[in-house]
């Protein structure tokens, strides 16, 4: 008799799992790839425009499709305080830090619920009571008075015969997919950030340096022309004209430092540190533009984009839950039993003729329930059908960024050389225009619209310098920025926290 409880223990739990190999609702599969070939209508040239005169920032860009794009993507730009932001930022980013808090919650309930749905519930108990017991209720005179312990091994178990149970944890896995890819999301937004904001910085830098060697430069002018006027060789409008242009181009410069100084802000929270501290402006002249530029092949941008990966998990969760939904109309079926020992003395406790023992179950069929079991399936696949139409929004999306970036980087060569020209020559012209205009040759007003023509060309050269790296920039992280390549990156955060 001892041993009769455990066999059928196990003769049960065998068909139980016999029983478990129903699963309703249909599996999931990740979508196909879009067929599509090309990420813009009208073809890009193998490279861009190139444009000496602008250093750097002017070399050509050749697009490599198919080529893989590195981890540290922010490497190719050869700038080591741009290193040095970015591993500041990965390590102190509390947005980085609460994603891998996220992964780690998301994780750790996918633990509880297999706990929960896959295992025997196994609880044990020890028990004592003194009781009075009526002696009138078996026709004695006398109560009794006596002791009872027990103590007992229960085990609850609810069989996964339709397959409930492992949708829901199906389900949610795919939520821990969810946020394993959010958490890379942060990772490739963070550093793309920080990349595009210090490359802000650095242009509003350059903007300001410019400006003030404009007024400076202007400011020398207005000096000449108050002598002149001194000597009477000009009138007074003349000086006046050229003190407003001075006090205009003064005008432009608190925009640039505000700007400047907002930049910095931006950048220190994006590192994870207060704005009073001192970041580092990085030089624009001393950044390297990438002359290779990789280009994933559009079959591949939907398992290399976070935010696609991140929607096909929801995709998956949605499924799952029409298979749950659908599994909650069939039958439920439960499973208890009980092993242990009951006496009223506790010196007998464990002897063998105290030993008890139960087993049971119970099979419970959905009859009527007012429509909200249907109304529940109906709910999950709207939900699936949502979560289909979001995932095609979100590869739609994907595709424009890349595509925007790849024209971006093209136009913004164009319009780098279109703008060195002009620099170029509104600067031959301004030295020219001066000359004469000493000589007497030429109106002021001419040499007036050749300071604004030179002011104008050099701040816009400079954004436009500025928006080679930014494009190039947003092109990496629009491919994804090469989280595939060191996948245990995602663990070593996990670890690391």
């Amino acid at each position: 008799m001892l041993f009769l409880f455990p066999r059928r223990i196990l003769l049960l739990a065998v068909l139980c799992c016999m029983q478990t190999a129903c699963m309703l609702g249909a599996d999931f599969h990740s979508p196909p790839p879009p067929p599509v070939a090309t990420y813009d209508a009208k073809p890009l040239p193998a490279k861009t425009v190139a444009t000496p005169a602008a250093g750097k920032s002017g070399k050509s860009q050749t697009f490599i499709y198919g080529q893989n794009i590195p981890l540290h993507w922010w490497e190719l730009f050869h700038s080591k305080e741009l290193n040095n932001l970015i591993e500041k930022g990965l390590a102190h980013s509390p947005n980085l830090q609460a994603a891998i808090a996220a992964l780690k919650v998301a994780q750790e309930t996918l633990n509880v619920q297999i706990g929960n749905l896959m295992f025997p519930a196994v609880n044990g108990s020890v028990s004592g009571d003194r009781e009075k017991f009526s002696g009138s209720t078996i026709g004695s005179s006398t109560n009794v008075i006596f002791n009872l312990f027990n103590t007992s091994v229960n085990v609850t178990y609810v069989p996964d015969v339709f397959g409930a149970s492992r949708r829901q944890l199906e389900a949610t896995q795919a939520q821990v997919d969810y946020q394993q890819f959010q958490l890379i999301a942060a990772w490739l937004s963070l550093s793309a950030n920080i990349v595009t904001t210090a490359i802000s910085a650095a242009s509003y830098q350059a903007q300001i340096k410019a400006t003030l060697e404009i007024i400076r430069t202007e400011q020398n002018q207005l000096d000449i022309l108050r002598k002149q006027f001194q000597l009477g060789g000009i009138a007074k409008d003349t000086v006046l004209t050229q003190e407003t242009l001075v006090n205009q181009t003064r005008a432009t410069l608190p925009p640039l430092q505000k700007s400047l100084s907002q930049a910095q802000h931006a950048l220190a929270v994006l590192i994870g540190v207060f704005p009073n501290t001192n970041i580092p402006i990085i030089d624009l002249d001393k950044l390297h533009l990438p002359q290779h530029l990789p280009v994933s092949l559009p079959s591949y941008l939907v398992r290399q984009r976070p935010d696609v990966r991140a929607a096909e998990a929801t995709l998956h969760t949605a499924c799952a839950n029409v298979g749950v939904a659908t599994a909650n109309l069939f039958p439920q079926i439960n499973i208890t039993g009980a092993f242990g020992w009951e006496t009223s003395i506790p010196a007998q406790l464990f002897s063998t003729g105290t030993m008890i023992w139960s087993i049971g179950g119970s099979v419970t069929q959905p009859i009527f329930h007012g429509g909200a079991l249907m109304a529940a399936r109906r709910q999950a696949i709207a939900s699936y059908n949502q979560a289909a139409a979001q995932y095609r929004q979100t590869v739609l999306t994907a595709f424009q960024n890349v595509a925007d970036s790849l024209r971006a980087i093209e136009t913004d060569a164009r319009t780098l050389q279109a703008q060195q020209r002009a620099k170029d020559s509104a600067l031959a012209n301004l030295n020219l225009s001066l000359s004469q205009y000493r000589l007497g040759g030429t109106s002021y007003l001419l040499l007036l619209n050749a300071q604004e023509q030179y002011q104008s060309t050099l701040i816009a050269t400079i954004q436009a310098r500025a928006a080679r790296y930014n494009d190039t920039a947003a092109l990496l992280q629009a491919l994804g920025g090469g989280w595939w390549n060191k996948q245990w990156c995602v663990k070593e955060c996990l670890n690391a926290s």
